[in-house]
């Protein structure tokens, strides 16, 4: 799904080590292009490449905000029942 840029979405990535990260972004494309070039959060450089795992649509930007703090909190096994499963391990 490509997102507009007046769209805020969370995001769940599964990075290459299989853990997992939390962020949001008004473009996700463009977003996951730089996670995958090393240029996103520092946590993701080095762990690449990244996979959309999880995203949900947030109706402005304080809305994702607050959301990805809820997920961040989140015990991994919560974060997992949200993508589905995906990175179990």
């Amino acid at each position: 799904m490509k997102s507009q840029n007046n769209t805020w979405t969370c995001y769940l990535l599964q990075c290459a080590d299989n853990t997992l990260y939390c962020g949001i972004t008004n473009d996700l494309d463009k977003r996951l292009a730089a996670h995958n070039a090393g240029e996103g959060a520092k946590y993701t450089r080095g762990r690449s490449p990244v996979k959309l795992v999880y995203q949900e649509f947030c109706d402005d930007k304080s809305a994702a905000l607050k959301r990805e703090m809820q997920i961040k909190k989140m015990p991994r096994s919560d974060k997992l029942a949200l993508c589905g499963g995906v990175g179990a391990r």
